[in-house]
């Protein structure tokens, strides 16, 4: 069995543990993104929750599944800023330290987030290879514990949770459209969504800045990159870990890739035409979708708006609006 991919019995764990602290997020219609077979597109707005992204769910659930195991003082993430902030809400919700390690030049909406919530914070390194590397060295001379979303095998389980409420809000979805980063997001959400209705297709969408995963599910092996300089930081990975590779190829049906332009049109989109705030790695599957000349055909499906932490940086980039200052 690849421990990668959450079994039932963990997902319906985390479902009965996370109700208590967030109700299902809102399912809603998307009447700007309608095609010509009138199969409705809806938008599964994430960014509700705690944090303002869907990174909550994985963090506090494996917080709670390590804490019924071991004595936890300390939490440690590696992060572009969501993750982080994830788990230091988780960290705070429990009452204990939380430390994450961002890359140099992190968003810093999500900066912000991590800091208010009372974490520790430690920059450095280019990307989130780079702070990966960071936050296991510290681990290693420290009484703490590491919770990182690419290799957990109970963030994926928090994460299903939204397949579980996707099938019941609209149990006759034909698909589900999933942003790709270090992938445990896809892997909660397709293991949930096949096993509830095996006929559920998952596509995954990652940036074309960014393709480490793409080229992985495509070549049935790990492929890293050099850089993964993209916009959308939620997105940026580059070192793709070979369970991970062997859990998509398992799970997911497509992947296709979004540039720059994409998402940042996505975003606009999004803001002037549903009234809905994404950040690039949110708007990923709009951009996707924008840019998909298909019908949408066999039923409704779902994109999911994974979280809405967007800098002014990028918004004004996005809209080109940028807000006046005395």
């Amino acid at each position: 069995m690849n421990d990668a991919i959450p079994d039932w019995a963990s997902v319906q764990a985390a479902r009965e543990f996370l109700k208590v602290y967030f109700a299902p997020t809102r399912l809603v219609i998307a009447p700007s993104l309608k095609k010509g077979d009138g199969a409705g597109v809806y938008f599964k707005v994430e960014s509700d929750l705690p944090t303002g992204s869907f990174k909550v769910r994985g963090a506090l659930y494996a917080l709670h599944a390590a804490m019924a195991r071991r004595r936890v003082t300390e939490v440690v993430a590696s992060s572009t800023g969501n993750h982080g902030a994830a788990v230091a809400w988780a960290a705070k919700s429990v009452g204990i330290r939380a430390k994450i390690f961002l890359p140099c030049g992190a968003n810093p909406v999500k900066q912000f987030r991590i800091r208010a919530l009372g974490a520790d914070i430690a920059e450095g390194g280019k990307d989130i290879s780079d702070a990966a590397e960071a936050a296991v060295q510290y681990t290693e001379n420290a009484d703490a514990f590491y919770l990182n979303d690419a290799t957990n095998s109970d963030v994926p389980a928090g994460a299903a949770t939204i397949a579980c409420e996707i099938l019941q809000q609209l149990p006759e979805v034909a698909a589900v459209w999933v942003p790709m980063g270090d992938t445990a997001l896809i892997r909660g959400v397709a293991s949930a969504a096949k096993h509830l209705r095996t006929e559920v297709r998952i596509v995954g969408v990652q940036a074309e800045c960014a393709p480490a995963y793409y080229l992985s599910w495509k070549n049935g092996v790990p492929v890293p990159t050099s850089t993964c300089d993209t916009v959308a930081d939620g997105l940026a990975t580059r070192t793709p870990i070979r369970e991970n590779v062997a859990a998509i190829r398992a799970l997911v049906d497509e992947v296709r890739l979004v540039t720059e332009e994409q998402m940042l049109g996505a975003i606009k989109h999004l803001l002037v035409k549903e009234h809905l705030v994404a950040e690039p790695a949110g708007a990923a599957t709009t951009a996707a979708y924008m840019a998909d000349s298909l019908p949408a055909g066999h039923g409704p499906l779902v994109l999911l708006l994974t979280g809405a932490n967007i800098s002014e940086a990028v918004l004004q980039q996005a809209t080109g609006f940028s807000e006046s200052r005395p």
